[in-house]
């Protein structure tokens, strides 16, 4: 991954950043900085969009972004652009779910909140999880692993 960001750095090829403080923006400035790039320049823009609107910019100009999978999948078909890189362990971006602290927020539904991770992290929220498709294409990879550790009582 990082070879990647160093060319494009190195040969200033068009980058369209999301440039808005989201996760993406973040883990793409993580990249850049893991690459040792630091990238600036006219080649260089951030839009300060959305992922589905600088994915279409990145077509229109030609250019390069970094993008999630889900938008990805929503989009590919509508685009002129190709997918020249994925599946490097520095690209995943798990979620998680937790249950916020009910003993200092009282008012949540503590009781739903556990049902909803047992329901998510167990066989059945697991296989719906893995099932969910864009075209075809699984979206998302589950595991559980992490909320079972935190479900457990220290």
């Amino acid at each position: 991954m990082d070879e990647a960001f160093r060319r494009l750095a190195k040969g200033e090829y068009l980058f369209i950043s999301r440039g808005d403080d989201s996760g993406t923006h973040r883990k793409e400035r993580a990249l850049w900085k893991s690459a040792g790039a630091e990238p600036d320049g006219s080649w260089y823009r951030e839009a300060g969009q959305g992922m589905g609107k600088v994915l279409q910019m990145a077509g229109e100009l030609a250019g390069y972004t970094l993008t999630d999978r889900g938008t990805w999948l929503a989009m590919k078909g509508r685009l002129p652009l190709d997918l020249l890189y994925q599946g490097d362990p520095l690209l995943f971006n798990p979620y998680g779910i937790i249950a916020v602290n009910h003993e200092r927020h009282p008012h949540v539904n503590h009781d739903g909140a556990l049902a909803l991770i047992r329901w998510l992290t167990g066989k059945e929220g697991q296989a719906r999880i893995a099932a969910f498709t864009i075209d075809g294409e699984q979206l998302f990879k589950p595991d559980a692993r992490a909320a079972e550790i935190a479900l457990r009582k220290p």
